[in-house]
């Protein structure tokens, strides 16, 4: 049986606009063929759309985030979200998704975008110390590494955008991928994060 992968359901989730559940099941369905997952989720009407990742993003918006403290302000964010139309970037709609990511970067500060970006000396390191720890600890050895891959799946969460938990639940419940997904699925387009700056006073 074949493994299917966080990854790869990451991927299938960003690329077809849809949730865990439903990309799990594509993937399972597929033998863990992720063009084959694509076709059956647009078969069973769950994305409706030719395949938005082999398509030109190049159109887009920069949208920002200023914090302001004791009538100053101590943050700044700005952050290039792309599209493939311009009557797409011209939308309130799409600005003020590329507006609220900004926000959202400001409050997790990320290291990177989406795991594609990760360096991967950064990775190899830090699955090295997930791995000794484990290992002092006693853990047997058999299962360390499904304690590093599970602890690696946290530490995606804790720097990479996409994987982070978009900060505030009562515009969209679910990580910043789904986000961007989503709206590339209601949009019809390929959506993507494309650039991010941020500046803090002292940071």
């Amino acid at each position: 049986m074949t493994e299917i992968t966080a990854k790869d359901i990451q991927k299938l989730r960003h690329d077809a606009g849809v949730g865990m559940m439903d990309a799990k099941k594509a993937l399972t369905d597929s033998g863990g063929d992720l063009d084959q997952a694509f076709d059956l989720l647009r078969e069973r009407g769950q994305a409706k759309m030719a395949k938005r990742a082999d398509r030109e993003a190049g159109e887009g918006v920069i949208g920002s985030y200023v914090h302001i403290q004791t009538d100053r302000p101590v943050l700044g964010v700005l952050i290039e979200l792309a599209c493939e139309t311009d009557f797409v970037a011209k939308s309130d709609e799409f600005k003020q998704v590329a507006d609220d990511i900004a926000m959202h970067v400001g409050w997790s500060n990320p290291q990177w975008v989406s795991r594609d970006d990760v360096d991967q000396d950064a990775l190899a390191k830090e699955r090295g110390l997930i791995a000794r720890q484990a290992k002092s600890e006693g853990k047997p050895a058999e299962i360390v590494e499904r304690i590093v891959d599970g602890k690696i799946e946290s530490w995606y969460s804790e720097n990479v955008l996409y994987d982070q938990r978009f900060v505030n639940s009562e515009r969209f419940e679910g990580t910043v991928g789904d986000m961007v997904g989503a709206v590339g699925a209601r949009m019809g387009e390929n959506i993507s994060v494309r650039k991010v700056a941020r500046v803090a006073v002292g940071g």
